[in-house]
């Protein structure tokens, strides 16, 4: 350790690392004092109080630690939970740069990706999420996160009841032109796979024209965390929701490809159509909820995916965030 001096001229020890939060006891940050300090050692010297410090705070974020690139970010999450998980079911682009370490969501650096629960959509999901920035944007860019605990407690108790009870049911659309292809979200060229893949997940599934093909699969509108035993607001109904588009874009799919049709669409889980102010208020929530930081060259931030839900901000210039995911949890509901 480096020592610094005091008022008497002795010289005390510096500590590796100082500790903050984002916003209250939400969101730790921990900055090293020593940019050479490697970050898969520190995680290996004290990953329980890392794993307690994600069930307390949600999120944990890493700052000023050498972490030179895509490997040693995906030595950092190995370090926490040695087996990293591949991106299967997907719903956005991405590209694998190292072994188990992907780009994160590749839409327009114009658009706004709200704030979510990674794969809230599907009968199973990571528990943790890694970010690393490997380039900051210029301007812009920055990942907001929003505690559930912050969240949950404010949805109307009947809107919670009903979804509660009767879940969400996603209705989506595969094809070139629409969405994503069928083979870039399952991975596989193989329908024979994908019909396996959806009949084990209870998924109701139909080839269509063109090569395309249509699921419907009711999930959890709520989750209980596997450790705390928190029971939080999980699901994708605000984000797949038909509102969500902007209207002219709603407007000319749903004239070329009917309701049926769109890329992607929520419903309560009996198939009743979501309300627009339901799925409005619920975003609302989360926005409110949001705390932002600028990401800075090297930063690897982790989320408690029940804990924390998180997005995108617009941003100019270049931007290459990476994300890797872990510890998959599966609702067995739905196998």
């Amino acid at each position: 350790m480096t020592p610094g001096p005091t008022r008497r001229g002795r010289r005390t020890p510096v500590q590796p690392v100082t500790t903050s939060f984002l916003d209250d006891d939400f969101g730790l940050v921990i900055e090293s004092n020593f940019p050479e300090l490697d970050l898969v050692s520190h995680i290996n010297g004290s990953r329980e109080r890392i794993v307690a410090d994600l069930d307390r705070h949600g999120a944990v974020l890493f700052r000023g630690f050498s972490v030179p690139g895509p490997e040693s970010f995906g030595a950092a999450a190995r370090a926490v939970s040695p087996d990293l998980l591949d991106y299967l079911e997907r719903a956005a682009p991405r590209n694998e740069v190292a072994d188990k370490v992907f780009t994160s969501t590749e839409f327009a650096s114009d658009q706004v990706i709200p704030m979510h629960h990674e794969m809230s959509y599907s009968h199973n999901w990571p528990s943790r999420l890694y970010f690393y920035s490997d380039l900051p944007a210029e301007t812009g860019g920055a990942t907001p996160l929003a505690s559930e605990r912050r969240v949950t407690p404010h949805i109307p108790a009947e809107v919670r009841e009903r979804f509660s009870k009767q879940g969400v049911l996603y209705v989506r659309n595969y094809g070139e032109g629409i969405d994503l292809p069928w083979q870039e979200v399952f991975q596989t060229t193989d329908r024979a796979e994908v019909e396996g893949y959806c009949r084990q997940s209870r998924t109701e599934f139909e080839w269509t024209a063109d090569n395309g093909l249509r699921t419907r699969a009711v999930r959890q509108a709520m989750a209980r965390h596997p450790r705390t035993g928190e029971q939080v607001w999980f699901n994708h109904a605000h984000l797949f929701h038909s509102s969500n588009m902007p209207p002219e874009v709603f407007d000319a799919l749903r004239r070329e490809y009917g309701i049926e049709g769109l890329p992607r669409n929520a419903y309560y889980g009996d198939g009743t159509p979501i309300e627009d102010d339901v799925v409005a208020s619920i975003g609302r929530l989360y926005d409110a909820a949001a705390v932002s930081f600028p990401w800075r060259r090297g930063d690897v931030l982790i989320v408690d995916n029940f804990l924390a839900t998180h997005g995108r901000a617009p941003f100019t210039g270049l931007r290459r965030t990476l994300v890797a995911m872990s510890d998959l949890y599966v609702n067995r509901d739905f196998q």
